[in-house]
């Protein structure tokens, strides 16, 4: 599972060219931005009218905007109760939710969230000065009986150090700057890492 998340900015044009570029190559996109929900639904619209698949859209913890645009998914902070309401409200729709420990692991797990986003793994330019998770950390992570994806510092180098378990990989700059043929080529390498 490939999940491209977005800059936390207000998008630009060349943000929607990128994500349409890159649209076939990912499995979702966590739209993730500090605009207000008329903005954000603005953006909704463009995007999907530009012919990105509403099927891949994951909105970042606006239930509101969920429901009016009839997506699939929904993305909360770690611990965040809505999240919890929310999946038993509609069990129908994915919730994941970001996490940093197993114990937030067990937390998603407990209340039938669909997976996880845990980190972050590697250094990353998002949580500069912030050491990554530790080796035990990460083993005790992918201990939890839930899909999760590896977040942070995730890019074609750091993919190949990645612990086996992981269900997927998440990014923001790697997929916001890579042209669709490093994706394609990263998706290749996923999978053979996944098959040894």
């Amino acid at each position: 599972m490939f999940i491209a998340i977005t800059r936390y900015r207000t998008p630009a044009s060349k943000d929607i060219r990128q994500i349409l570029n890159i649209a076939s190559h990912i499995d979702h996109l966590l739209i993730r931005t500090p605009m207000p929900p008329e903005e954000t639904s603005s953006f909704l619209d463009a995007l999907i009218s530009a012919g990105f698949p509403r099927e891949k859209i994951i909105i970042h913890s606006d239930i509101g905007l969920l429901e009016a645009f009839d997506l699939p998914a929904i993305h909360f902070r770690e611990y965040d109760e809505d999240a919890f309401e929310y999946k038993r409200r509609a069990p129908g729709i994915s919730v994941s939710m970001s996490t940093h420990s197993a114990r937030s692991i067990e937390s998603a797990r407990a209340a039938g969230l669909d997976f996880v986003l845990f980190g972050h793994i590697f250094e990353s330019a998002s949580k500069q000065g912030l050491p990554p998770r530790s080796g035990q950390e990460i083993m005790d992570a992918l201990a939890a009986d839930i899909p999760v994806v590896a977040l942070g510092g995730i890019n074609a180098r750091t993919v190949q150090k990645l612990p086996k378990g992981f269900s997927g990989i998440a990014a923001i700059s790697y997929f916001m700057d890579a042209d669709p043929s490093e994706i394609k080529a990263l998706g290749k390498e996923w999978e053979l890492l996944n098959l040894m």
